[in-house]
């Protein structure tokens, strides 16, 4: 990955939970709706991915959960329409069965951040940068982030030069 920096994402984590129990995700989710121990092994994992540095973690909670931990915080958001489209395109998949997963599991994952945490999933305090995706296309996207992550790399005394990068 650029910047030197590995890639870890939660939603794996989550997949692979589901797969060792040999459950769908959806079912996954609504057992993680009545047991805290499902995200408490996924936060586990991620706050030890963090506390080793040089990561880049995707997770809905990693706001929340690597506050004060993580150099950087960016929530990266679309609109539910535009979410929807993207993935069936990328999985090859109707929009109909896409949304209502993808409608089912962020229900799922908003009761259970509220539930087991407290967190409100609208407050976005503990981001450094909100950006909304939904007209921007993959590289914009990534140039937008990769700027602010090296500036506040560069502010908090992390890079050296950031007109390099």
């Amino acid at each position: 990955m650029d910047l030197g920096l590995e890639y870890f994402t939660s939603g794996r984590i989550f997949r692979e939970i589901a797969s060792r129990l040999g459950v769908s995700l959806e079912d996954l989710s609504r057992m993680a709706e009545k047991d805290p121990r499902v995200d408490l092994e996924i936060d586990s994992r991620v706050l030890s991915l963090a506390r080793r540095g040089g990561v880049v973690i995707d997770s809905h909670l990693a706001g929340w959960v690597l506050a004060g931990l993580a150099d950087v915080s960016i929530l990266v958001k679309a609109h539910p329409i535009v979410r929807v489209a993207r993935i069936s395109e990328r999985e090859g998949r109707g929009m109909w069965s896409v949304a209502k997963e993808t409608f089912l599991r962020e229900s799922s994952q908003w009761k259970r951040f509220h539930a087991f945490y407290g967190y409100d999933i609208t407050d976005y305090s503990p981001f450094d940068l909100v950006i909304d995706t939904s007209f921007l296309g993959p590289d914009e996207v990534y140039f937008i982030i990769k700027r602010f992550s090296v500036y506040k790399l560069y502010r908090l005394g992390l890079l050296r030069d950031p007109a390099n990068l």
